[in-house]
C-alpha cells in the first residue's frame, strides 16, 4: 500500500518561512491520516478521502481557498480516475458545492459522468449536497486587492495504490484567479488526472500547459508501454521545457514506484508506505 498527496505549488498561498511550515505540518498530518484510511478502504475510497481533506483546508487552492475569478465568482474543478475499471468522472466550474471531488465520485456511477456549470451544480443538489460558500476572507481581500495572476498556480490531488493492487487519482483545484469566468483547468480531465492498472497520476501548475502536453495521460500510457515511472515523467517534462511549461506531477506504478517531479521549485507534496516522507 502507498500513497502521495501534492498541495499545489509553494507559491500558492505565499512565500515566507511560516507558510512553508504550515504546508509542510497539513501534508504530513493528511498523508498519515489518508493512509491509516488505506489500510480498511479501496485505493479509489481513498483517494476522495484525502482530497476532500485537502479541499477542507485553506491553505490550499481548492475548495476553501479556492481563488475567486475575474467576474468575482468561485468555480471549483474536480476528477477521479479509478485504474481498475478504467471510469474517469468530474465536474467543471462548479459553485457554492464543499466538496467538488466528492460530487465527482457520485458520478461514477452514471453513463454522463463528466458535468459542468448549472448542470454539475443540479447534479449536486439532487445528491443532498447543500449550499456551501468557499470564499474566505484572505481569498476575498486578494480578489478585491486585484493581486497578480502569476502567483496563482496550483491544486491539491492524491494518487494511492491499495492492497489488491489497485491504482487511482483524484485531482480538485480552485483555478488560477483572476481567470475569464468558466475558464477549463486541466484537473477535470485527463491531462491533468489520469489512472489504469500500471500507473496513477495527478497534476498542478498551469492547467493550459498540462493540457497542452496531455501531462497526465502521456505519463500514464508511457508507464503502460513499459517505462519506468522516473523515466516516463523526466521524457514528458524534457517534452514540456520547449513550450517552458509549468507543471508538478505525482504519481504511483502498480509495481509500487512512486515518484514526484517539477519544473519550477517547489511543488508541496508528501507520501506514506509505513514511513512518512515530505517536501522540505
Amino acid at each position: 500500500m502507498k500513497i502521495i498527496i501534492h498541495g499545489g505549488f509553494f507559491s500558492e498561498s505565499g512565500t515566507n518561512q511560516e507558510t512553508k511550515i504550515a504546508k509542510q505540518e497539513a501534508l504530513s498530518a493528511i498523508v498519515s491520516q489518508s493512509y491509516a484510511y488505506l489500510n480498511t478502504h479501496t485505493a479509489l475510497e481513498t483517494v476522495v478521502y484525502a482530497v476532500s481533506l485537502l479541499e477542507d483546508n485553506p491553505l490550499f487552492n481548492a475548495g476553501l481557498g479556492s481563488q475567486i475569478q475575474s467576474d468575482g465568482q468561485l468555480r471549483l474543478s474536480a476528477s477521479l480516475m479509478d485504474g481498475k475499471s478504467l471510469k474517469f468522472s468530474g465536474v467543471i466550474n462548479i459553485q457554492n458545492i464543499k466538496n467538488p471531488i466528492q460530487v465527482s465520485e457520485k458520478l461514477l456511477a452514471y453513463d454522463d459522468r463528466v458535468l459542468s456549470g448549472e448542470g454539475a451544480l443540479n447534479f449536486a443538489t439532487e445528491q443532498g449536497f447543500g449550499f456551501f460558500n468557499p470564499i474566505i476572507p484572505q481569498r476575498q481581500q486578494e480578489y478585491e486587492q486585484k493581486l497578480a495572476q502569476s502567483s496563482r498556480l496550483g491544486t491539491v490531488g492524491c494518487v494511492a495504490l491499495d492492497v489488491d493492487g489497485n491504482l487511482a487519482a483524484a485531482t480538485s483545484t480552485g483555478g488560477k484567479g483572476f481567470e475569464i469566468p468558466c475558464r477549463v483547468s486541466d484537473s477535470a480531465t485527463v491531462a491533468g488526472n489520469f489512472a489504469n492498472d500500471h500507473a496513477g497520476i495527478s497534476c498542478t501548475g498551469v492547467g493550459e500547459d498540462i493540457v497542452s502536453a496531455a501531462l497526465a495521460a502521456k505519463i500514464v500510457t508511457r508507464v503502460t508501454d513499459g517505462f519506468t515511472l522516473k523515466h516516463a515523467c523526466d521524457k514528458s517534462f524534457e517534452e514540456l521545457k520547449t513550450v517552458d511549461g509549468f507543471a508538478g506531477v505525482i504519481g504511483i506504478t502498480a509495481s509500487g514506484e512512486v515518484y514526484h517531479t517539477d519544473s519550477h521549485a517547489y511543488m508541496v507534496w508528501a507520501a506514506f508506505d509505513g514511513s512518512l516522507q515530505v517536501f522540505n
